[in-house]
């Protein structure tokens, strides 16, 4: 438990003199609480043994004990209020950091990380683990290190009036620490099965709710609801369980702590009776006795959520630990932009999927690659813009290394058009600044008209600034292609890298998409991942990657020429590009089908 509450207060870096000072307000704050108590009964106490005694009792003591409750309530609140001000907002103010840097983690490691790495895993991480911290962890910090504080402040000063006393009440708080180490105990064998059970729950909602349109389309809720039903269903018998588990070591901590309360009534009522103790400080005790240990009763609260986040800190530890891809990189200023490719083999865990490939890209030429499906396209564009490390060989852009770069310094370079768009949920406007922070609406609004998306976006319902659905589900394929064009244009980067940019686009939008591709990739360093046959035999180079070999590579007229994969490929391009639909087939189709409005 201890080991935990260390960590936590680790964990609060800049903000634990803040921490320190709130602990001393909290001191504060439950002793000025306890004394009103203490006044009363001493009060109490003097005007019974008045009498008693047959002595008139000092009516001025009424007035000045009521003077001394009303101060020491109000000191209670005011260090009340500094502890809250000072304490409250430190697990807010932490995890707000923290998730920051965790996003800019995850922008430096390899794309390796994340299938090494379920996205429920991930999300569990950044949400539910950071939230136990936020929420839990400053709540923790004051029951447990407030609360043993002022229970030992408080058995010094039943020291002072009796040792007896002192002793019961420590052996009390002795045997609730057990059966709490039971609970901590408990909660430490719980916390990773239960994280376990959160992470499936997380990642089956993930894969749910993905997977809807299929659902949908086919009428049925499938594989993905019954695993999400199974998540849900396992993570409550786990939470019941766990609690359970609680219940006996929750009540033996209450137990032990009432225990010593009612024997420090004995021991006291005991030592007045025998005239060893003052009446008014029995009475004192006597009314002090069930309030004495409210501090250290709320800890078992703390204990059962202690392996929770024990757990959470270890996950966010794990994250803090990852490898950055770029950690010994530079901030690097090129000055050419040609790529080289030298003996690289690269594989994705233990299946290679390229094999000592080597090739030269000059500056400012198109390239195009090309390919069967799974050849290894995609991964030699992902290996130049560092997305992963190469196992072998090098990978050079204006005869630097990449590895020499940091992520930003290198892509600062480099703009990629991806076949499968993904739109932030914001505005249009803001989707296209993405590619460049600082532009300006003029700026914005010139690399839409390049992009030619300018006059769809002036037909939205609020132009520029209407709201993008999550990954730009309002928006057609045609349109969303377009608005990634606008932004890489906006960023004007002197290296394109077109993957598949235009392999999912109807007829009615390819033209307006090869317009604002032609407007991008204007004297740049362009490699483009193609099938389509105008924009491979207008290319400067092509590479033909053939399981995971450069099988050929040389100009359309070049390669045209000779037997080989690039061959066999255009011939079947081209019996797929010049097939026609039969119109008489059309026509009869037409009149078999009945149609119904």
């Amino acid at each position: 438990m201890f080991r935990t509450t260390k960590r936590i207060i680790q964990w609060c870096g800049e903000y634990k003199k803040r921490l320190y000072l709130g602990f001393v307000c909290a001191f504060f704050a439950t002793w000025f609480g306890a004394a009103p108590t203490m006044v009363a009964a001493y009060t109490l106490g003097k005007a019974i043994d008045s009498a008693r005694q047959g002595l008139p009792f000092d009516k001025n003591l009424i007035g000045l004990s009521f003077a001394a409750i009303v101060i020491l309530v109000l000191l209670r609140y005011f260090f009340s209020y500094w502890r809250a001000k000072l304490q409250e907002s430190i697990g807010y103010e932490i995890a707000a950091k923290q998730r920051i840097k965790i996003g800019d983690i995850l922008k430096r490691v390899s794309l390796g990380y994340f299938q090494e790495n379920s996205a429920g895993d991930i999300l569990s991480t950044v949400t539910t683990e950071l939230s136990s911290l936020e929420y839990q962890g400053m709540r923790i910090i004051n029951e447990v290190v407030n609360g043993y504080i002022n229970v030992v402040a408080i058995i010094l000063c039943l020291g002072f009036f009796s040792i007896p006393a002192a002793l019961v009440a420590a052996g009390g708080v002795a045997l609730s620490l057990l059966f709490l180490h039971g609970v901590s105990v408990q909660s430490e064998k719980n916390a990773p099965v239960n994280e376990k059970a959160v992470e499936e729950m997380s990642g089956a909602t993930i894969e749910y709710v993905r997977g809807l349109p299929i659902v949908k389309s086919f009428g049925q809720e499938g594989a993905s609801i019954a695993s999400m039903k199974k998540a849900c269903n396992d993570s409550k018998n786990i939470n019941i369980k766990i609690e359970k588990g609680f219940t006996p070591f929750n009540c033996l901590h209450l137990f032990s702590l009432k225990l010593a309360s009612v024997g420090l009534v004995l021991v006291t009522a005991y030592m007045t009776y025998n005239g060893q103790m003052e009446l008014p400080i029995m009475l004192m005790f006597c009314m002090f006795s069930f309030t004495i240990f409210g501090s250290v009763e709320a800890v078992n609260d703390s204990a059962h959520v202690l392996g929770v986040i024990d757990s959470a800190m270890d996950k966010l530890e794990k994250v803090e630990q990852a490898t950055y891809i770029d950690q010994n990189g530079t901030d690097i200023t090129l000055a050419a932009y040609d790529i080289e490719f030298n003996h690289v083999s690269f594989g994705y865990d233990s299946r290679e999927i390229l094999h000592d490939v080597s090739f030269k890209i000059p500056q400012n030429t198109t390239t195009a690659v090309v390919g069967r499906s799974g050849s290894g396209k995609s991964t030699l564009c992902n290996l130049i813009a560092k997305f992963y490390d190469v196992n072998a060989g090098t990978v050079k852009i204006g005869g630097r290394n990449v590895k020499d770069f940091t992520c930003d310094s290198l892509l600062r370079n480099i703009s990629m058009v991806f076949q499968n768009v993904y739109l932030f949920h914001d505005t249009v406007k803001n989707n296209i600044k993405f590619g460049n922070p600082n532009a300006t609406d003029e700026e914005i609004i010139i690399a839409a008209k390049k992009a030619r998306c300018h006059d769809f976006i002036l037909s939205l319902p609020d132009g520029y600034d209407t709201m993008v659905g999550e990954g730009g589900s309002s928006l057609s394929g045609g349109e969303k292609q377009r608005i990634s064009i606008a932004r890489a244009i906006l960023k004007d980067s002197p290296i394109v890298i077109l993957d598949e940019a235009t392999a999912s686009i109807d007829p009615e939008n390819e033209h307006l998409i090869q317009e604002a591709i032609s407007e991008l990739t204007h004297g740049k360093t362009i490699i483009t991942i193609a099938h389509r046959l105008a924009t491979i035999q207008n290319a400067d180079k092509i590479l033909v990657v053939d399981d995971g070999k450069i099988a050929q590579q040389g100009t359309h007229r070049e390669l045209i020429e000779q037997e080989g994969v690039y061959k066999r490929f255009i011939e079947i391009r081209e019996k797929a590009e010049g097939w026609n639909i039969d119109k008489e087939l059309v026509t009869s189709v037409c009149f078999l089908v009945p149609i119904s409005f």
